[in-house]
């Protein structure tokens, strides 16, 4: 799957995730409660990360798949919030990978 179909799909189920914070909630999470729904998700892929890497005891799921289930999540809010935002996430990506690429041979 390619970036721009990824956050077609992101932006579609955060659509419907807020039609159920409407109907449960009596509102939709704001980009500050995505950021902090990110947050919680960053400590969760660290933990992840630890049980791969054998620091944490394994909890109920395999290591990896809980791994990957964290990646996507967080991946998931930044396509979200690229899109609220209309921040094209390949460019961004490409133009900070770049200046990391230049500044690394400046310093050689």
């Amino acid at each position: 799957m390619e970036i721009s179909e990824a956050k077609v799909r992101a932006v579609h189920v955060r659509q419907r995730l807020a039609s159920f914070e409407r109907s449960t909630y009596g509102r939709e999470w704001s980009t500050a409660d995505l950021i902090s729904g990110l947050m919680t998700d960053v400590g969760d892929l660290a933990s992840a990360v630890q049980r791969v890497d054998g620091l944490r005891p394994a909890g109920a799921a395999e290591p990896l798949d809980e791994l990957r289930h964290e990646l996507g999540d967080c991946l998931w809010v930044l396509l979200v919030l690229a899109d609220r935002y209309h921040i094209d996430l390949a460019e961004a990506f490409d133009s900070t990978m770049t200046g990391i690429e230049t500044w690394l041979d400046s310093t050689s």
